[in-house]
């Protein structure tokens, strides 16, 4: 009998994604169902960067370098310089999408068995891009109690083995929204100098903070060989299905090795390069109205979860996510009862169970994921079938 891979098999299901059926289901029956499961934002894309791509001619569509257009990197130089990260365009790897980016850093730096430290609950892919890989997750617990700060420098020394070859932060982050201050940062940069690790940097979100400023791994003075920079246009400009990441680092034995993975995928998307491209000459101002209405957003949400019997949410710093938690038996559960068996006025309301977005087993049962990516309106009528879910939910806890 033929059979899979045991990489295959260790594979996670995506917790963002992995109840898709039964959101289709439910929209077959005629229930409305309120996206708040996946951060897919509802902003539209600026049309002058769809522009780009519709006027652009090329009498042949080729491949790109394989570490992307030169002219393209040369204009992520200016973009970062505006965020007081100086690098040069040689320092830059186009991606497909940061998640290539993340993957090309755990393949250039770890070995198979290696272990990579991550505070959990953490961005759920990193599992995945962990296994195929071959690497190991040594997650460190952060609290919902406490926002879901940087844990203790005492918990990251006991964590820390002769395997272990890196840290992995997201900031802000997904999926708890938190926002690491530079204290936080500046306790990473110790601990990756004195154990000699790397720091691998999701900044996916760093547009979006609303309570504080937001500190780059790329502003640690002295830590410049030990930080790779994992980057992403989808959530800044809003153009998720472009798959346009960038891996970025000053270490040039790390970005040699990640070059050879480039090139053994050839080259990443070449019209999202264009539309990339055109991005960094949107004018200074863009993110102003955006990031308001993100703010909006998050308090609106915050606050009609805090008002509900039993349930918990901080409010988080940045990003567009939340999370809560609930007065419920088993997230996993409860989600897929909101949209096998649950409506409300017709409608019910998808979200993430946290379980996905923890290592740990046993942690998150009572923690879900919202990403507050729906207009004021829609948020407001997915609070209204949660609240009125959680009345009558079989698993309710007190």
């Amino acid at each position: 009998m033929l059979t899979i891979s045991h990489r295959g098999t260790e594979m996670p299901a995506s917790p963002i994604r992995k109840l898709v059926p039964y959101a289709e289901a439910a929209k077959k029956k005629g229930t409305k169902v309120y996206h708040l499961n996946i951060g897919q934002p509802d902003i539209e894309t600026p049309p002058s960067i769809m522009d780009a791509v519709r006027q652009c001619k090329l009498p042949v569509l080729e491949y790109s370098h394989s570490a992307g257009n030169e002219s393209y990197r040369r204009k992520l130089v200016e973009y970062y310089a505006k965020n007081n990260i100086h690098i040069t365009h040689n320092d830059i790897i186009v991606t497909a999408g940061g998640s290539e980016a993340i993957l090309f850093g755990f393949m250039a730096c770890l070995d198979a068995g290696d272990e990579v430290i991550i505070p959990e609950p953490f961005y759920a892919n990193y599992n995945g891009f962990a296994i195929q890989a071959d690497v190991v997750v040594k997650p460190i617990r952060s609290n919902i109690e406490t926002g879901f700060a940087l844990p203790p420098i005492e918990d990251f020394e006991k964590a820390i083995t002769p395997r272990t070859r890196a840290i992995v932060v997201c900031n802000p982050n997904n999926p708890t929204g938190y926002l690491y201050s530079r204290a936080e940062m500046e306790t990473l940069k110790e601990i990756v100098l004195k154990h000699n690790l790397f720091l691998f940097a999701d900044e996916a979100y760093r547009e979006f903070c609303y309570n504080g400023e937001h500190t780059s791994a790329m502003h640690l003075t002295g830590a410049e060989q030990h930080v790779v920079l994992m980057d992403t246009i989808s959530k800044r400009y809003s153009a998720c299905g472009g798959r346009i990441g960038a891996f970025i680092t000053k270490n040039k034995q790390v970005l040699d090795a990640a070059m050879k993975f480039a090139q053994a995928r050839l080259s990443p998307p070449y019209f999202a390069q264009i539309l990339g491209e055109a991005a960094v000459d949107l004018p200074d101002n863009y993110f102003d109205a955006i990031k308001a209405e993100y703010e909006r957003r998050r308090n609106i949400l915050v606050e009609r979860l805090n008002a509900m019997p039993g349930v918990f949410c901080p409010n988080p710093g940045g990003a567009f996510y939340a999370m809560a938690k609930l007065p419920i038996d088993d997230c996993d559960a409860f989600c897929q009862w909101l949209l096998e068996r649950f409506e409300h006025n017709g409608a019910t309301l998808m979200l993430a169970p946290a379980t996905g977005f923890y290592s740990t087993p046993g942690l998150g049962l009572q923690e879900v994921r919202l990403a507050y990516v729906l207009n004021t309106d829609a948020i407001h009528a997915a609070m209204d079938c949660l609240e009125a879910a959680l009345k009558v939910y079989p698993g309710r806890k007190n």
